[in-house]
């Protein structure tokens, strides 16, 4: 039989349709056959499903002076949770990637299941957190942090009473504290001595600035056994700062006890818990 030129067309459209339909075939049974054989489609069985929890996403550094000297720092510790993370790979690696170039923080999770951070200084940081499954397929999250900072000032029976340092300038970068929160308590003890009475002390608080001129000034009476209390804030944190007390010689000797916080603006991640 012959074909004529419109009919030899058709016929051969429905040939090679007919070829490709078979090829699909094929290659759809190679891929049910091969999908039996385990590891072979790793990438085809899903990945890693992260689920990483926290209770904080903040935390403060506390510095601690006693009559002028530094004699400890806490450190803000915040814990990620990886327990919760899944994966029909076997995961190798949990860990906490710092955006400022700090090293990574990693775990096996055969041994824990938690990372713990410990923040030194203050500032906002940007963190990842990951897993790593065996095929080297990686899932992160990435959380915000702000680290506040709190110095706590204590200085007892002086007449010349140390300057307090306050640095706000973060040293990894990034934003700055949106201000420097004073809260100073200046007390003349009263002395058994003193039958006659004692005396009443005139004092001064200072914040001077780099440049060395005092941006706030602040004046005080102190009655024998009596104590005065100045709070402030101030707005300038893109530069160091001191804090001074100071007074007449002569006088009653004092005791400081203050307390300085850096805060920062609250734009951390919410809690996961």
């Amino acid at each position: 039989m012959r074909l004529e030129s419109s009919d030899q067309s058709s016929y051969i459209w429905q040939s090679d349709n007919q070829f490709v339909r078979q090829i699909i075939s094929v290659l759809l049974m190679a891929i049910l056959l091969t999908s039996t054989i385990p590891g072979c489609l790793s990438d085809l069985r899903g990945g890693v499903s992260l689920v990483v929890n926290y209770e904080q996403t903040n935390g403060t550094v506390v510095e601690s002076y006693v009559d002028g000297e530094h004699v400890s720092t806490t450190n803000a510790s915040l814990e990620f949770d990886f327990s919760n993370t899944e994966s029909e790979s076997q995961i190798l690696e949990f860990g906490v990637d710092f955006a400022e170039g700090r090293d990574s923080i990693a775990v096996n999770p055969d041994t824990s299941s938690s990372v713990i951070v410990e923040f030194s200084n203050h500032g906002i940081y940007e963190i990842v957190a990951y897993a790593i499954d065996e095929n080297n397929k990686r899932e992160s999250t990435a959380v915000t942090i702000r680290i506040d900072l709190k110095i706590e000032w204590s200085e007892q029976s002086t007449h010349e009473p140390s300057g307090l340092s306050i640095d706000p300038i973060p040293k990894h970068g990034g934003p700055h504290p949106v201000a420097i929160f004073i809260d100073s308590t200046v007390e003349n003890p009263e002395l058994i001595e003193n039958i006659g009475g004692g005396r009443e002390v005139e004092i001064t608080w200072r914040l001077y600035d780099q440049a060395g001129e005092a941006c706030l000034v602040r004046n005080g009476v102190v009655e024998e056994g009596g104590e005065a209390h100045w709070e402030a804030f101030h707005y300038n944190t893109y530069e160091i700062h001191e804090l001074r007390i100071s007074y007449e010689e002569g006088q009653d000797n004092i005791d400081v006890e203050q307390s300085i916080s850096l805060a920062y603006e609250h734009i951390e991640s919410e809690p996961n818990p």
